[in-house]
């Protein structure tokens, strides 16, 4: 049985994980990812009960109960880099004894569904529009770096999209991987079904150009002009795919959510968002709770 050694999984002096701050027991089974901190309070104004709350560098959590279920609210920040630390030390906090540093002998499933915003990448889904990742596109490279990359990943698609978008390959590999369908049965009358882009930047990353020019100016318009079966990309953001992929090889259920604040086809955003994010709060509480 391999012993995980103190520099692979950093734990501090109080029994909590290096980076979430969190003890084992302060973990309900159903997470719900945000990306921004302040954005957890917004969950939490939903709790009955709180019983934990800690904070650490852009790592925000509160758990506590709603409607009788226990619930954990974390935020991420940007990016699958972050994703990497947060899924990690949760499913650390899930299937690891820290005393030991031993891998439980029966693992535990955890339930992760990020509630976050994106752009929108096809005129007819407007500003407001909630897209669930049935399947994300990772442009980071992250699942690249992991043993079991290749089992949960679909390969037909990352194939197509590389050649029907030229693909450079100084850049990163795509990969695509579904959503938990579980998650996604769970929510698809009440949202859009997406093929989402993950990228890791918010500016060339995503075909936008401020000062720095993108090297390829039109590798976004040949993204948004892909298809898979029938289906198309929707929706951009930075997150997604890092949550789908890392949960399937990890043996957890995940999705996520997005709400459209950005029309990327018409130019156009809306920065006061905030009752479109109540709404995709109040959507996701209480189907979680059911579970």
């Amino acid at each position: 049985m391999r012993t995980i050694p103190p520099s692979e999984l950093l734990v501090n002096d109080d029994g909590s994980v290096y980076h979430l701050h969190l003890r084992p027991e302060d973990l309900a089974d159903t997470v719900i990812l945000v990306g921004d901190p302040g954005r957890v309070a917004m969950v939490a104004a939903h709790f009955d009960t709180r019983d934990k709350e800690v904070s650490n560098r852009e790592f925000h959590t509160i758990t506590g109960t709603c409607k009788g279920k226990r619930l954990t609210v974390i935020s991420t920040g940007i990016g699958t880099d972050n994703i990497d630390i947060v899924m990690t030390e949760l499913d650390a906090l899930a299937n690891i004894d820290f005393k030991t540093r031993h891998i439980h002998n029966t693992l535990k499933r955890l339930t992760l569904l990020r509630l976050g915003t994106s752009g929108g990448l096809q005129p007819d889904l407007p500003i407001g529009t909630l897209v669930f990742s049935r399947t994300s596109i990772g442009l980071d490279g992250l699942l690249n770096f992991y043993k079991g990359r290749s089992e949960v990943c679909n390969h037909d698609m990352e194939r197509r999209f590389v050649q029907e978008t030229g693909w450079d390959d100084r850049l990163a590999a795509p990969y695509a991987v579904d959503a938990d369908r579980e998650l996604f049965d769970l929510f698809r009358n009440d949202t859009t079904e997406g093929i989402t882009l993950s990228a890791p930047g918010f500016y060339a990353p995503q075909g936008r150009w401020i000062r720095l020019e993108p090297a390829d100016t039109d590798l976004f318009n040949r993204i948004i002009s892909f298809t898979y079966e029938g289906r198309r990309v929707t929706n951009c953001e930075m997150e997604s795919s890092g949550i789908a992929g890392m949960a399937a090889m990890m043996g957890h259920r995940a999705g996520t959510i997005c709400t459209i604040i950005a029309q990327r086809t018409s130019y156009q955003s809306d920065t006061d968002y905030a009752p479109y994010i109540e709404h995709m709060i109040r959507l996701a509480l209480d189907r979680l709770v059911s579970l």
